[in-house]
């Protein structure tokens, strides 16, 4: 495990080489954040089967994201015959039942010092060449995380990334969102939003007790949420870019708010984008 470290938090930062226990093609294996100590409450992180030591690398956990190779409904997107990328993965391939492993992971190097980490790696895959630089940067209570995606091939990279942090319930199971003026969302079992405000019906049981909605944000307007906590005053959480979609998902160990970002990269185009979470004071 990798650390990043001051008086505030403690960061821990998935080791791309030797860690591969808690890896797989969903998610990006460099600058996976696993985990953030308060220096005086603990913990502040969980996942869909926290607070299990080990969870199966689909599920993860902490603040992870993902460029996908196929959409949420299994369309492909970086896929030519039985070769795919899942960029900051590796390539991919497919078992006789269909399974995707990463058969040739990307080499990542890494520059560490206390309080920020960079990330990068290079790759050729198929029709595609790419480079990434991820760099997690702590202050004070406050992360960021940046993303520097760049089409080093001939032919274009169409696909998504997303962000899947998992944030903690409240000691009764239950979360309060304060999302953005004008968000909407369909009438559903799990949810409700008031004005700016999301809660819970009821607490969901266990890993598999969970619900999946769209969250309807503003057109043209970053996603910017603040949350409850256990152990804190409240975790805010932005985005500096748009996303085209907002998953919203929890199941009875945690929630996540899942912005999507669309890439179509023409070759020699590179992209960057930021999230930022600000961790409150402990209660």
């Amino acid at each position: 495990m990798l650390h990043l470290a001051n008086a505030e938090l403690t960061v821990d930062l998935l080791d791309p080489v030797a860690e591969h226990a808690h890896l797989g093609p969903r998610f990006c294996w460099g600058a996976y954040i696993w985990q953030i100590h308060d220096q005086h409450v603990g913990d502040l992180l969980t996942g869909p089967e926290w607070p299990k030591p080990d969870p199966i690398p689909r599920n993860g956990q902490g603040l992870p994201e993902s460029f996908r190779h196929s959409t949420m409904t299994g369309q492909p997107l970086l896929w030519a015959g039985p070769i795919g990328l899942a960029p900051g993965a590796g390539q991919l391939g497919r078992d006789a039942a269909g399974n995707v492993s990463v058969t040739q992971p990307c080499h990542w190097e890494t520059e560490l010092t206390p309080t920020q980490a960079i990330f990068r790696t290079a790759q050729t895959v198929g029709p595609w060449s790419y480079a990434i630089e991820r760099t997690i940067a702590l202050e004070g209570r406050h992360l960021r995380s940046t993303s520097r995606l760049t089409n080093r091939g001939r032919t274009p990279l169409k696909f998504e990334w997303f962000a899947h942090p998992f944030f903690a319930l409240q000691t009764d199971g239950l979360q309060v969102v304060t999302l953005p003026a004008g968000t909407q969302l369909a009438e559903n079992i799990g949810y409700k939003l008031t004005g700016r405000t999301l809660t819970m019906y009821r607490p969901f049981i266990g890993v598999d007790g969970g619900h999946l909605e769209l969250l309807g944000l503003p057109l043209g307007q970053p996603l910017v949420a603040t949350l409850t906590h256990p152990k804190l005053t409240s975790v805010h959480f932005t985005t500096d870019f748009v996303p085209f979609k907002c998953v919203l998902w929890a199941n009875g160990n945690t929630l996540s708010l899942e912005p999507y970002l669309a890439l179509n990269l023409a070759p020699g185009e590179t992209r960057e984008w930021n999230l930022t979470y600000d961790f409150g004071p402990a209660k």
